[in-house]
């Protein structure tokens, strides 16, 4: 079975569980933004980046050719996977209108902060109406590019949300109340912290900074996120949900966070199972459309999403 993937770490993930899956394209660290505007590789250093496939994938953002990577091979796959989760992190808007995705390696390496400073570029933040105005563009265009190539009956939307706890775990609650009284208990922490540090003769202004500096759990943090992400992401999903013609869904509560994760845990990094079932559904997809499952040689390996 011949896939590809625009997207990042779920699909990508995910395949690691098809073992008759080929992937023949891997387009990361691409927003749908850069695909109407790519800014070009003129004037941005990669050179600090550590890895062929972090240079390939920031190049291809900055030439904008993640669309035709995958129509190129349209002849060749049986399914196209999509996610959303590398628009989490915005896009830098550069004067002349053209754009560069704010990955994590734009930002290790310092492209995004000389953009900033030598060219005046701005990030537009995920979630703004501004970057979702962009993002339904550039998702525009690539549904009638996938179209005309006759792939987009065979593209799978992975609409999996962001886990909000580790496995083993129950789910927290996933609203903007529960979010706000897991900031309190962080307050009553930081205050009986800062009432035993009184009581041991420490100065105020020391307890004060204590209290301002409280940290929350990873528990607290990883729910945060969970909440605050999905609720960016609801109308992006929406929209996407309306136009691609197959589409596999996880809410929250349903996944969890993999504590053995090979890339480390984070809310867009599952377990197994989770996987393994969103697996039974794109096979279910590949049965539909009549795809063959044989395993086939070719898969391109790559490093960390």
């Amino acid at each position: 079975m011949n896939i590809a993937i625009f997207g990042s770490c779920v699909s990508r993930d995910t395949c690691e569980f098809i073992p008759e899956a080929t992937v023949k394209a891997y387009v990361a660290r691409h927003s749908m933004a850069s695909l109407g505007a790519p800014h070009g590789t003129e004037g941005v250093d990669l050179d600090d980046l550590t890895s062929s496939f972090q240079v390939r994938m920031v190049t291809g953002d900055l030439e904008g050719n993640g669309v035709v990577r995958v129509v190129g091979l349209a002849k060749k796959l049986d399914l196209v996977l999509l996610d959303l989760v590398d628009e989490r992190r915005g896009y830098w808007l550069f004067p002349d209108g053209t754009v560069m995705t704010n990955s994590i390696e734009v930002e290790l390496c310092g492209a995004g902060a000389r953009a900033k400073r030598n060219a005046g570029a701005r990030l537009v933040e995920f979630g703004s109406d501004e970057h979702f105005a962009a993002w339904k563009e550039g998702f525009t265009t690539l549904a009638k590019a996938f179209e005309d190539a006759g792939i987009w009956e065979r593209t799978v939307l992975l609409d999996v949300e962001w886990a909000g706890a580790m496995a083993g775990s129950p789910h927290p609650e996933g609203t903007v109340s529960a979010a706000v009284g897991r900031r309190w208990r962080r307050l009553q922490r930081g205050g009986r912290e800062a009432a035993r540090r009184l009581s041991r003769g420490a100065g105020v202004g020391e307890v004060v900074r204590q209290f301002r500096g409280v940290r929350p759990t990873e528990a607290e943090e990883f729910a945060d996120r969970a909440v605050q992400a999905n609720a960016d992401y609801s109308r992006y999903l929406d929209f996407a949900r309306e136009a691609v013609p197959f589409v596999i869904s996880r809410k929250s509560r349903e996944v969890r966070i993999g504590p053995d994760h090979r890339w480390g845990s984070q809310p867009f990094h599952y377990r197994d199972e989770d996987y393994l079932s969103i697996v039974d559904e794109i096979r279910l997809r590949a049965d539909q459309l009549g795809v063959d499952l044989a395993d086939e040689d070719g898969a391109e390996k790559e490093e960390s999403g």
